[in-house]
């Protein structure tokens, strides 16, 4: 997982693959059938390792902004955490492959709009108790805080530190829409003339 993270799925060769799993070419094929296959396995557990602080964050808290909060807080965390490559093994996977590489890109966006509708899910509970006004464009601020994570991601990988992180994750709850009439909603925000 860490050396397809770290490299990218063209960029990591099938003998640097087996020469860091210790097996043989043919032990290779017998258990993982192929280096897609391999990959796919990887994202898995690149998923897996990440549910735990992607959903615990948003779904953790019951105010809806506190959550995205601490969700952006999380991403500026773990996105550079020493333990592990920079980023995102999902963000940064895929977006530039050959043709006979489709399946793979494929499954990388479907992974990065998985994440985009359980914001979107936090989101409409966040409009149904009450936290977001009414007339909050869930698809857009869904798709919004997707972006920033996805970019956020990028910035890592460049060498942003954790702190560069943090301010943007600040700046990104700025955009947060507010109840009462004190703000304008994200909708109205989003149609107001220029």
């Amino acid at each position: 997982m860490q050396l397809f993270w770290e490299q990218g799925y063209e960029g990591t060769s099938f003998d640097q693959l087996i020469q860091l799993m210790g097996i043989s070419p043919s032990s290779f094929y017998n258990s993982f059938g192929s280096k897609e296959q391999l990959y796919r396995e990887a994202t898995d557990a690149y998923l897996s390792m990440s549910a735990t602080w992607f959903a615990g964050k948003l779904f953790g808290t019951a105010d809806t902004r506190e959550a995205f909060k601490k969700f952006l807080d999380g991403t500026a965390m773990e996105f550079t955490r020493e333990s592990h490559p920079s980023g995102c093994m999902i963000s940064l996977a895929g977006t530039h492959l050959p043709p006979e590489l489709t399946s793979i890109r494929e499954t990388m966006a479907e992974h990065r709009a998985n994440a985009e509708a359980m914001m979107a899910q936090r989101l409409r509970k966040g409009v149904e108790d009450g936290d977001l006004p009414p007339g909050t464009d869930v698809p857009a601020l869904a798709a919004f805080y997707n972006v920033v994570t996805r970019g956020m991601a990028v910035q890592a990988r460049d060498g942003a530190s954790r702190q560069k992180l943090k301010a943007i994750a600040d700046l990104a709850m700025q955009a947060w829409p507010v109840q009462n009439g004190q703000e304008r909603s994200v909708k109205s925000r989003r149609t107001r003339p220029a």
